[in-house]
């Protein structure tokens, strides 16, 4: 259905390039909603001279091309979102709200709203700041992106190095009619990876596995003297087996919310697709990863990863680990601490993920989770459902705030 389509892609990143180049070669009108310094100014100049192209690494064949030109780069909400059937966010979580509070007034009630990834929260953003809209349109959040890709020319080439086999998300509809979500954004991104959706929303909060990166982190610089080091060392293929025991931990911790949900709410909270994350690696990197045995083994040989390291500041005498990276600043405002409210809600004891979230807030210099709980004062920062007045599992599955 060439042209029958408008979307609207919010960001200016890596995921927006990779996006926007493939949705626009299959014919779709493809509008870039970017808010940020000049970027939007910076892309058009780019799309005056030259196309988009996508460069897609497969596995065991030569790099491929695709070039395209979307129809329109601008930072001003009311030209890129009025008309547009499907908006999807490829910004960090960190800025959803500025986007949602800047395309909120043009939004129409038939459109689907897409988080890719959404992140932990997602709906529950979305549904504060769009207010009665919310009932209407219909909302998607995917668990991440679905390659591994980076810009190497801003707005003119964009080099994807591995695709998910699978990628799940979950969808709430609204009251209004809407083109088939799922088929709608698998045209976009093509037969891989294979979009699936999840049987509820709080699966995919769930399984965001938020706490991935922050564990990462912790078991690199928890025991780090202060000192600089001569390069930044490997992120994922650098893990140890102590590691990679508290990412199963910190799965375990998951499992168990999940279990409470479907206890508690066996008939409206299906939770039958929320996986161990050694499984969810095993089913997502089928093809990219040497050694399967074990969860270890299956991060350290997963070729997808090859060569990506800490996120580094330069020091004299070497460099630094960033404690202010997205890997703590987003994964556990808008991740861990939106599990750790479910948790919360559920009464399920999370220790592992309060050890995590205790680390990575004294390192950032902020206060989220005090004596236990969830109060401290940068808590308005974060999407947990307490802040938005979900502090029911009934408010969280109706969307209707806690009186």
């Amino acid at each position: 259905m060439p042209g029958s389509i408008v979307l609207c892609v919010c960001g200016g990143g890596s995921g927006a390039h990779a996006l926007a180049g493939l949705a626009t070669q299959k014919g779709v009108e493809v509008r870039i909603l970017t808010l940020f310094e000049d970027e939007a100014k910076k892309w058009n100049r780019v799309l005056q001279k030259e196309e988009l192209t996508v460069v897609i690494n497969e596995n065991n064949r030569p790099p491929r091309e695709v070039t395209s030109k979307p129809k329109m780069v601008t930072k001003d909400p009311e030209e890129a979102i009025p008309e547009s059937d499907v908006i999807i966010f490829t910004v960090p979580a960190s800025v959803h709200e500025i986007y949602f509070k800047a395309i909120a007034e043009h939004v129409g009630k038939r459109t689907l709203i897409v988080g890719l990834p959404g992140q932990a929260g997602f709906e529950f953003q979305c549904r504060d700041l769009l207010g009665e809209k919310a009932s209407l349109i219909s909302m998607m959040s995917f668990e991440s992106l679905p390659w591994e890709c980076r810009v190497k020319e801003f707005g003119k080439r964009v080099e994807i190095f591995g695709t998910k086999m699978y990628l799940s998300g979950s969808l709430i509809r609204g009251k209004s009619v809407t083109k088939p979500p799922l088929m709608t954004l698998q045209k976009f991104l093509g037969f891989q990876p294979i979009l699936r959706q999840s049987k509820h929303f709080l699966e995919t909060i769930i399984m965001s596995y938020s706490f991935v990166h922050p564990v990462i982190f912790y078991g690199k610089w928890k025991d780090w003297d202060g000192k600089a080091v001569a390069e930044a060392p490997l992120f994922y293929h650098g893990i140890d087996e102590a590691t990679a025991e508290l990412l199963q931990k910190c799965s375990d911790e998951c499992t168990a919310v999940a279990s409470a949900i479907l206890e508690a709410a066996p008939t409206k909270a299906n939770m039958s697709d929320v996986k161990d994350i050694h499984h969810w690696y095993m089913e997502n990197y089928k093809n990219e990863i040497a050694e399967t045995g074990d969860l270890f083994h299956s991060i350290t040989t997963n070729k997808a990863y090859e060569g990506l390291t800490h996120p580094m500041t330069e020091s004299s005498g070497g460099m630094k680990p960033d404690f202010n990276t997205r890997y703590l600043t987003e994964d556990i405002p808008m991740g861990m601490v939106v599990f750790r409210g479910l948790a919360d809600v559920l009464g399920v004891p999370v220790p592992i993920t309060d050890m995590i979230i205790e680390w990575g807030q004294e390192k950032m210099g902020k206060e989220y989770l005090v004596g236990g709980k969830l109060n401290g004062k940068d808590i308005e920062f974060t999407r947990c459902p307490q802040k938005y007045g979900f502090s029911t599992l009934d408010a969280i599955l109706t969307g209707e705030k806690s009186t």
